[in-house]
């Protein structure tokens, strides 16, 4: 799939607590410190990867890397499918701190990509829906597309990346 932008200000907050926020904070008081740094990222990409597997999704050999100089997260890995693909990028790239996701994974049942969609201010899922499909009903395929991540059709937030499944 390759590199996919995202809102790096919007998202789950994963680098404020624990491991990720001790280490970007010995980061920051000595960024000449290459061991810091490195300590940083692989903080930041173990608490990615927590939180994929948290949504209880899975590819084989799955890793994830981070890089706090270009904000940017690498996954790696074979997902069962494309929707779950999808679902890991999303995951990586809804976090606060990523502007960008570098998709590297393959599939072993390959099907038509989804198109991604960043939600803006007033939008909901009806509104997408209509613009996506032609029918404001529709929003539950929408909605169904993006779980775990949304547990419910109303909450959704701008700047927020959601997969529009093909018609």
């Amino acid at each position: 799939m390759g590199l996919i932008d995202f809102m790096k200000e919007a998202g789950e907050k994963l680098f404020g607590r624990g491991s990720a926020q001790a280490a970007m904070a010995a980061a920051k008081a000595d960024p000449a410190s290459d061991a810091k740094v490195k300590a940083a990222n692989d903080a930041a990409a173990d608490a990615v990867l927590a939180y994929i597997k948290a949504q209880n999704l899975s590819a084989t050999g799955l890793t994830v890397t981070f890089d706090g100089a270009s904000s940017s997260v690498s996954v790696f890995g074979v997902a069962p499918d494309q929707a779950t693909r999808e679902k890991i990028v999303l995951c990586a790239g809804n976090v606060a701190g990523v502007a960008k996701v570098n998709d590297m994974m393959t599939v072993d049942k390959s099907a038509p990509a989804a198109q991604y969609y960043t939600v803006k201010s007033g939008d909901t899922l009806s509104k997408i829906s209509k613009q996506y499909y032609g029918d404001a009903n529709a929003y539950m395929k929408i909605f169904e597309a993006n779980k775990p991540m949304l547990a419910h059709p109303d909450k959704i937030y701008p700047g927020q990346n959601l997969r529009i499944p093909p018609k």
